[in-house]
């Protein structure tokens, strides 16, 4: 190819022109012309290239300072920070959330939930006057006892649960 193209760059479509057994002598010839009329736009690339490799030389050597990129990104805690904090709090006050009273779970198998049908009783694990557990979006928060209000249900929070015993009835 170097004896038909005095220029050492051909372009992507000459190189894979010339490399089906298909091509002509005429195709290769015209390949060549189109990649020597193509060689002053690739000098142009190369000083491109030439000036890409200075840049990424020149910011190899300049060590970042980790210190003066994290001043700007974080504001310092103060008494001042405190009270946006308040005024953070009071964004989310009005975001709704799910709240759940579960009375028991259980495990059965998809056999015996085929066969259930109505007046079918499901045993549950919780037990006659236990606390039922309120959830908030799925988290455990508190524990109550259930109440009439209106002929509606209710739930009488009796305990909040601590952080340690949400992990605990979690493992049940």
């Amino acid at each position: 190819m170097s004896e038909l193209n005095p220029t050492p760059e051909l372009d992507a479509q000459a190189l894979a022109d010339a490399a089906r057994p298909e091509a002509s002598a005429l195709g290769v010839l015209a390949a060549s012309a189109a990649a020597a009329q193509a060689a002053p736009a690739a000098a142009e690339d190369e000083q491109g290239l030439d000036d890409w490799a200075a840049a990424l030389a020149e910011q190899n050597l300049q060590p970042v300072q980790a210190g003066a990129t994290g001043a700007g990104v974080f504001q310092p805690l103060s008494k001042a920070a405190a009270s946006s904090t308040h005024n953070d709090i009071e964004m989310i006050l009005d975001i709704p959330v799910k709240m759940t009273v579960e009375l028991g779970r259980t495990k059965i198998a998809i056999r015996n939930l085929l066969q259930l049908a109505q007046g079918s009783v499901v045993e549950l694990d919780g037990m006659a006057g236990e606390p039922m557990d309120v959830l908030v979006n799925g988290c455990l928060i508190a524990q109550g006892e259930v109440v009439v209000v209106n002929d509606k249900f209710g739930i009488r929070l009796t305990d909040i649960i601590t952080p340690a015993e949400r992990i605990r009835k979690l493992n049940r």
